[in-house]
């Protein structure tokens, strides 16, 4: 098959299968209710998107392969060309989008089945990966920017996808329009960089990014951060992440895992290079990196909904990512993309499976008992009535706490070591990042087996929990989590780490996305004149997986002692603190009183009065002129026949007369 043929057969498949599924049911109603067949066909071109991924990978591309479809836009020196670049990278994000992409749409056959909507949740899914591999894909700004706005209108759309509820459609909008505030920043750097290079391409821009002065690359890189503080959940832009909880939880699992929150990280790799000509914005990223990530990791210590403690955990490992950046690993950074996607999307779908089974338990409760089935105070025992849901999730719990040969412990291993190793090359901030890591570390692995053992090991804790048992999810949910708690403990050897190139191995996505034997890859690197001996680096890794073992370990005892009552302990031990970090900081009202009250003040103090007398005033005026006139108009109108007939002959004169003197 030809390769411009299978770029596009990948980008179309997801756009042929939102219109399927969301326009075919609006002209025939009677497919709507064919739940099974819709579910199967926006999984299927996804699953296709993936199959022809990969044998776009089979084919190797050691050089960039461009796939120009058309001209966009052509306005002066600004010629922008729809274009597809596949390389590398954009390989590697492909693979994640519509691999872990289609597991999810997958587990939603389950998980959606009893919702009257679910053409349009596919609808909407779909439209989402298409948008995603529009933004990977991209070989230009432009381009991606406009897959960049697409995942921002999709998660706008599922967010807010039970609207009903006013709760939901208030997260929804949350989320659109912080996102508005970075992609602002980012339409602003594709100014700067075309006022400076002329040009939007990535080749062009790379390649004249050594020609621009310190202070404008300065300003370019502090406004693509920006940017992707806003997809990328960081500090000060997180606080809609965590309301994102409100959709579906497929919808978290997709915009959490492999989407949209990746998208500021990927933009980052992107540019790479430009970056590195920056070493003041990088210590910006990284130190933003490190606060963000120990902060959300605080947080979700105190929450007690089972979604808001991974929505936090995602903020908190994404600032891991950010660490990479900031110290020049960008290539690592996107090996974190990849195991976070596998057991974030393992953990959500997890999450779902236990809310699923806890929502049938509220139902089936005498006399109509609300049980909230997402509160971990509720649950309690539930691995023993949902095995596969259980021992998924314990593994992805313990790779996302770094237990060895796990992949979360190949990723952040290495994300701690090229800190350390940068701090080691004379970059202070560096040791800062390094410190933060270790502590987040530890927060990560209690606050993640937390979770685990309130909602699966103890006693159950809801009412008439002897009579009325949650049971397993359908196959189509548990198959999804098998695979990815599978890929949560295999993914991580693509990244061995550097020591293992004493005994001939080596690290295969350094190689591939850095480059190799004269092969430049798409990713650029810190280049480094210091570096950790052998000796080191092995006691770094040995310390990181003791505090992934200790920080499990602990956690398990205490809780398997304390249960619920360990909360309370937690909380008394931490009493200054621990009201803070259930309240995220406060960061929602200090936003409400500085932003949000300024701006409805405001509106109603000036914008309402100009709307009322200005707006208002020139549409009533035109309203009363027009009832003046027609009063008048109205008075040749008397309802009198004979008067109409009058006024009918003296027409008639009058045109005969013009016709006969003029």
């Amino acid at each position: 098959m030809d390769t411009d043929l299978l770029v596009s057969l990948i980008i179309l498949f997801p756009l042929v299968g939102a219109v399927l599924c969301g326009l075919v049911p609006l002209f025939a109603a009677r497919l709507r209710k064919q739940k099974g067949l819709i579910g199967i066909v926006g999984t299927a071109v996804i699953a296709a998107s993936f199959a022809l991924t990969i044998l776009l990978f089979l084919r190797g591309f050691d050089e960039p392969y461009v796939t120009e479809l058309f001209t966009w836009m052509a306005a002066g020196d600004l010629r922008v060309t729809f274009a597809y670049r596949v390389d590398h990278l954009s390989l590697i994000m492909g693979f994640v989008v519509t691999g872990v992409g289609s597991l999810i749409h997958l587990y939603s056959i389950g998980y959606m089945h009893e919702d009257r909507s679910q053409w349009k949740f596919f609808a909407y899914l779909n439209l989402f990966i298409f948008m995603m591999l529009n933004l990977v894909l991209a070989d230009n700004l432009l381009v991606l920017f406009l897959g960049w706005e697409g995942v921002g209108l999709c998660s706008y759309l599922l967010i807010g996808f039970w609207y009903e509820d006013f709760k939901n459609s208030t997260a929804a909008s949350k989320a659109f329009i912080v996102n508005r505030i970075g992609d602002f920043a980012f339409l602003l750097a594709m100014f700067v960089l075309f006022r400076e290079v002329g040009s939007l391409d990535f080749d062009t821009v790379l390649a004249a990014g050594s020609g621009m002065s310190e202070t404008t690359l300065s300003i370019v890189v502090l406004l693509l951060f920006i940017g992707a503080t806003g997809k990328s959940a960081q500090i000060p832009l997180f606080v809609w992440l965590p309301d994102a909880m409100a959709g579906p939880t497929p919808v978290s699992a997709l915009i959490h895992a492999a989407t949209m929150v990746t998208s500021g990280l990927y933009l980052l790799a992107r540019l790479s290079p430009l970056v590195l000509m920056s070493p003041t914005m990088m210590a910006v990223i990284a130190i933003i990196g490190a606060l963000t990530a120990l902060m959300a990791a605080t947080i979700a210590i105190a929450q007690t909904d089972i979604k808001r403690v991974l929505a936090y955990s995602t903020v908190s490992q994404l600032g891991y990512m950010f660490m990479a950046v900031g110290v020049g690993a960008f290539f690592v950074a996107i090996f974190h993309v990849v195991t976070h996607a596998f057991f974030k999307a393992c953990l959500f779908l997890g999450s779902g499976s236990v809310i699923h089974g806890m929502y049938h338990v509220g139902h089936e409760l005498e006399g109509g008992e609300h049980l909230d089935p997402q509160d971990m105070r509720n649950m309690g025992g539930l691995g023993r009535f949902m095995p596969t849901t259980r021992w998924t999730y314990l593994i992805a719990t313990l790779a996302i706490a770094g237990i060895p040969l796990t992949a979360g412990f190949f990723s952040k291993d290495e994300i701690l070591f090229k800190a350390f190793e940068f701090g080691f090359d004379g970059a202070p901030y560096a040791w800062f990042v390094w410190i933060v890591g270790i502590a987040t570390a530890l927060l990560t692995a209690f606050y993640m087996m937390r979770s685990y053992m309130l909602t699966f090991e103890g006693a159950p804790r809801w009412r008439e929990a002897e009579r009325i048992h949650p049971h397993e999810s359908p196959w189509t949910m548990t198959l999804p989590l098998v695979v990815l708690a599978a890929g949560s403990l295999l993914v991580g050897f693509v990244g061995l780490p550097k020591v293992a190139e004493k005994i001939g191995l080596g690290s295969w996505i350094h190689g591939y996305l850095v480059g190799h034997e004269g092969h430049a890859g798409p990713v650029a690197e810190a280049e480094l004149g210091a570096h950790v001996s052998v000796g080191l680096e092995l006691a770094l890794i040995a310390l990181g997986s003791v505090i992934a073992i200790v920080g499990i370990a602990w956690t398990w005892r205490f809780y398997a002692r304390f249960e619920l009552a360990g909360d309370e302990l937690v909380r008394g031990r931490f009493a200054a603190l621990y009201d803070r970090w259930k309240a995220a900081y406060s960061w929602d009202a200090f936003y409400d009183r500085t932003v949000v009250r300024a701006v409805i003040g405001g509106a109603e103090k000036g914008l309402a009065p100009f709307d009322q007398y200005v707006v208002d005033g020139l549409v009533n005026a035109v309203a009363r002129s027009m009832r003046r006139l027609s009063g008048v108009g109205r008075l040749i109108q008397t309802g009198v026949a004979q008067s109409y007939a009058l006024a009918i002959a003296l027409g008639t004169i009058l045109v005969i007369a013009v016709m006969v003197f003029a």
